[in-house]
């Protein structure tokens, strides 16, 4: 009997897509920004100093390069943003919600100022970019949103945690599910990526992390975030975690 022919994925072509990330100025949306560029995307990244960040990308091809300013605190950056990335390329097909903060809270020490800080970088400020882009998402007919969240989305770890930190991430993986079926019909498809410490200088002088030289490069977390825009409408990846020690839970 003839055994079937194997048969190429069903892989989405990168050139002519247009990507926005948020974050790029450095760590994983600046990896994430070059590698996308590398693919053959357009990325319109926003920063808070989009003069540094064009500095640091100027060897980069500036015909698919746009920076913006985007400051998650100031919700009408949020809306140029947008209007940016439209008017320079005329579409939009894939956002990577990456901007965020962390800061300590426990019951015992921190300010209740903390939480409100970081519900406004980490929850608000994706909410608000996933509402205006989907509808330019939804007329790609295969738009993606992701939501870089945290391992510590996924439980609480121990005290060591910013209690912040993990109710922020856990409030992302919910608004990543509310976004798959506000988009699922016009083939946007939404990922909440969880990975574990990155060697970023998010972590610095933090305790319980994983110590350096154990933790994920920005650069893999670049392919993956890569791999899911490549994925087609049939191969939905509603959370993938990636963890960077040994747990028995995830």
């Amino acid at each position: 009997m003839e055994e079937p022919r194997e048969t190429k994925p069903d892989l989405i072509a990168p050139h002519g897509r247009v990507a926005m990330v948020s974050g790029a100025s450095r760590g994983i949306g600046a990896a994430v920004a070059r590698r996308l560029l590398g693919e053959g995307f357009s990325v319109s990244v926003g920063v808070r100093q989009p003069a540094e960040t064009r500095v640091k990308f100027s060897a980069l091809d500036s015909g698919r390069l746009l920076v913006s300013r985007f400051n998650a605190f100031e919700p009408p950056t949020a809306q140029s943003w947008v209007n940016e990335t439209i008017a320079r390329f005329g579409r939009l097909d894939a956002l990577i919600n990456n901007a965020g903060i962390l800061k300590p809270l426990s019951f015992a020490e921190g300010d209740e100022s903390v939480l409100d800080e970081l519900w406004a970088v980490n929850v608000k400020a994706p909410f608000r970019m996933i509402r205006l882009a989907l509808p330019y998402l939804a007329r790609s007919g295969h738009g993606r949103i992701i939501n870089v969240a945290s391992t510590d989305a996924k439980r609480y770890r121990d005290s060591t945690v910013s209690i912040a930190y993990a109710m922020t991430k856990q409030a992302v993986v919910a608004l990543s599910h509310a976004a798959k079926f506000a988009g699922w019909e016009h083939g946007v498809r939404v990922t909440a990526l969880c990975p574990g410490a990155v060697e970023t200088d998010l972590l610095k002088g933090l305790a319980g992390v994983t110590p350096p030289g154990s933790r994920i490069a920005p650069a893999t977390l670049a392919e993956i975030v890569a791999l899911l825009l490549r994925l087609p409408n049939t191969a939905s990846v509603a959370e993938l975690i990636v963890n960077t020690r040994l747990e028995a839970t995830i």
